[in-house]
């Protein structure tokens, strides 16, 4: 199965990976096929991705949760929309490696 995400997808998780602090190396080159758009992952980056986005799905969700103001809470829901999406498709792929 190939991995088909699209340039939302694609900038949400180089987004997220860009903003991780003493990203390891195989986080760094994880962001570099990303921003590639080089999908060609193996299957620990395809855990490894999943295990990012499902983290930040409970981030996002506790943020949402507790955001008072309604335009900031709908650009989460946003993110949100297309965070859960992503993770669909990648663990997909993880089922299918």
């Amino acid at each position: 199965m190939q991995l088909r995400l699209d340039a939302a997808e694609l900038n949400l998780i180089a987004d997220l990976l860009l903003a991780m602090e003493g990203a390891s190396r195989s986080d760094a080159d994880l962001l570099e096929k990303i921003l590639a758009r080089d999908l060609r992952l193996d299957g620990n980056e395809l855990e490894r991705l999943g295990e990012l986005l499902a983290k930040r799905k409970k981030e996002l969700k506790d943020e949402i949760a507790h955001t008072q103001e309604p335009a900031a809470c709908d650009k989460k829901r946003d993110q949100l929309r297309v965070l859960e999406h992503a993770l669909e498709r990648i663990n997909e792929a993880c089922v299918m490696f």
